[in-house]
């Protein structure tokens, strides 16, 4: 395309990036959302669109960011319809959002994990409060009819809140596909806007991305033809540059779109579930009342003025900090565990709660310890709690499904546990991208240890009998580095539940698990931390399986009724107490149940 050369030194044009990928489009985005999120700031970029494919696993990594460089965020995704073309979508408000975020539910939860599916009958709601760009692949093999008929469906589901997205990446065609796409546009009333298709922050990206696509693909780069891209131009790409590719027009569009997606993850407001409250009253005198029975049970000749006051201390903060369902929550579950005489034990920096003691989540009591509850909870720190519940690892299952029954999985479901690429799995999937041999690569693999720093990475090459000044070292050693910490999959956390009042899936999509019966969110803990949105925590403990055996050995061999608590006090105080085991007996518990265990 032709343009004047006064445009070079012409200021520069504004633009917003709206179609960009990150890493979190496991094996095609190939840099991390801050990467790309620093970038468009540094470029001067109006606003910057995230929109990994059928996924919003990065967007609170790329919120984080933003909010660091001052950079607008814009939050959408990309879909691969079954029956149709690829089209970004975009969230203008909290509705759009949360349509957005179901919509990405619905299409993971129909099929197996790591896919989705959706077809042009799953937006025939018109996706209220989103924009929809639409997008052609390179080189367009669509027929003018097929062209037409995209068109005209995006048009009728989304009626002025649709634009054809020009993605202009100097490929041979570039002006008759600009020629086309205005043709489709001023048939159908759609206006164009140009976009990047960006698959990386910066062009020196481009082996990293094309290692990516191999081995998405499972076979080396030399044999993935025409699923490499031609050139890098899906990088963030210089405004100067942009004001040569794409007339002025098209420029400012992305920007009056940027505009009007205004949602910010910020807006967001988790609530916990109601059902725990009886009618009548609220989450704080619910928990007043079971943390006074507490009191009562605890403490059944008085509690001492101490305990009374701390308790009047951290009921008062967890009230201020509106944390009294998460409380309640917690309770809910470890009562329901121990009415099934499933053994389990809260610990962490829960065990310097006295609230926590009273409510039977830990055993920890206050008045043998000084507790220093900040370290818990604090104003200051506006963290929310940590309540890790251990459960007999045999048993944890039953607790899990208990949740699920209770909440449902369209309200409840795991946290995630974000993959990430590690010194040998980075060798050998780069290794298998190369061509390599794979017991060569399997060689090198098995050399490297976790804790090797990427310093003795040569090192350890010339030890398991390579090069590491050899050309193909060099690049199996350079693509390694820079897979390490990439993002491989979601998996689930090790027991992390998420639980709201409302539909989960407008807070955050869900997909489905690899084990039966199980879901994930897409967001790890860290995420829910950078929002400050609550997990409970459903861990398993081998510990209090072999614990659970050695107190039935010895209460049915002595005709004791030894509870987790009786063997916990005695082997902290190492006393000897009528009716209940010493310190020797206890450990002696530990000891018998693991010689069941093993028998």
């Amino acid at each position: 395309m032709e343009f004047s050369p006064e445009a070079v030194y012409s200021p520069l044009p504004a633009y917003a990036e709206l179609h960009c990928l990150s890493n979190f489009t496991f094996l095609r985005g190939a840099s991390h959302p801050e990467e790309l999120v620093r970038r468009a700031a540094g470029l001067g970029y109006s606003a910057l669109a995230l929109t990994d494919e059928c996924s919003l696993a990065g967007v609170v990594r790329a919120h984080v960011a933003a909010k660091d460089v001052g950079l607008p965020l814009v939050i959408g995704s990309e879909i691969r319809l079954q029956d149709g073309p690829r089209l970004v979508l975009l969230a203008t408000d909290r509705e759009g959002y949360g349509n957005l975020s179901e919509l990405i539910t619905r299409g993971r939860r129909r099929t197996k994990k790591g896919s989705y599916s959706l077809d042009w009958s799953d937006l025939d709601s018109g996706l209220p409060g989103c924009l929809a760009l639409l997008t052609f692949p390179h080189p367009l093999p669509l027929s003018k009819g097929e062209g037409e008929k995209h068109s005209r469906s995006v048009v009728e589901r989304f009626p002025g809140r649709a634009w054809i997205a020009a993605e202009l990446l100097q490929g041979p065609d570039d002006r008759a596909r600009l020629a086309g796409l205005r043709e489709l546009g001023k048939i159908y009333g759609l206006p164009l806007a140009a976009a990047g298709d960006v698959h990386m922050h910066v062009r020196s990206r481009r082996p990293l991305q094309d290692t990516l696509t191999a081995i998405r693909l499972r076979t080396p780069v030399h044999a993935c033809g025409h699923a490499l891209f031609p050139n890098a131009e899906r990088h963030l790409r210089l405004r100067m540059r942009l004001a040569q590719i794409y007339p002025a027009e098209l420029l400012a569009e992305t920007v009056r779109i940027a505009e009007r997606c205004r949602f910010s993850l910020e807006e967001l407001r988790y609530e916990y579930p109601e059902e725990l409250v009886p009618e009548g009253e609220t989450p704080s005198s619910h928990l007043r009342k079971l943390t006074e029975e507490g009191l009562q049970r605890r403490f059944p000749a008085g509690a001492p003025q101490k305990i009374r006051d701390l308790v009047e201390r951290e009921l008062s903060l967890i009230a201020g900090l509106r944390y009294e369902a998460f409380f309640l929550t917690v309770q809910d579950i470890v009562r329901y565990a121990r009415s099934q005489g499933i053994l389990c034990q809260g610990r962490g920096s829960a065990a310097n709660s006295a609230v926590c003691y009273l409510l039977g989540i830990t055993e920890v009591n206050p008045t043998k310890q000084e507790l220093l509850f900040e370290r818990f909870i604090s104003k200051e720190r506006n963290e929310p709690p940590d309540i890790d519940v251990d459960f007999e690892h045999q048993r944890r299952e039953e607790v899990i499904q208990y949740v699920y029954r209770k909440y449902s999985r369209e309200r409840a479901a795991l946290a995630a546990t974000l993959i990430t690429y590690q010194p040998k799995s980075a060798l050998r999937d780069a290794g298998k991208a190369l061509g390599l041999d794979a017991q060569r690569v399997d060689r090198i693999a098995k050399s490297i240890a976790w804790w090797d720093d990427r310093k003795e990475l040569a090192s350890r090459l010339r030890d398991a009998g390579f090069d590491p000044a050899s050309p193909v070292m060099q690049r199996l050693t350079a693509l390694a580095c820079a897979l390490l910490g990439f993002p491989r999959h979601l998996s689930q956390h090790v027991g992390g539940f998420v639980i709201s009042r409302g539909a989960l899936a407008q807070l955050v999509p869900i997909e489905n698990a690899a084990m039966p019966e199980r879901s994930v969110i897409q967001w790890d803990k860290d995420d829910l931390e950078n929002l400050g949105l609550l997990k409970v925590d459903v861990l398993a403990l081998g510990m209090l399986s072999a614990i659970r055996r050695g107190l039935d050995f010895v209460n049915d061999l002595r005709g004791n009724a030894i509870t987790m608590a009786c063997a916990t006090l005695c082997t902290r105080s190492r006393l000897e107490i009528p009716g209940r085991p010493d310190a020797d007996t206890t450990r002696g518990i530990l000891s018998m149940s693991s010689l069941r265990l093993r028998s």
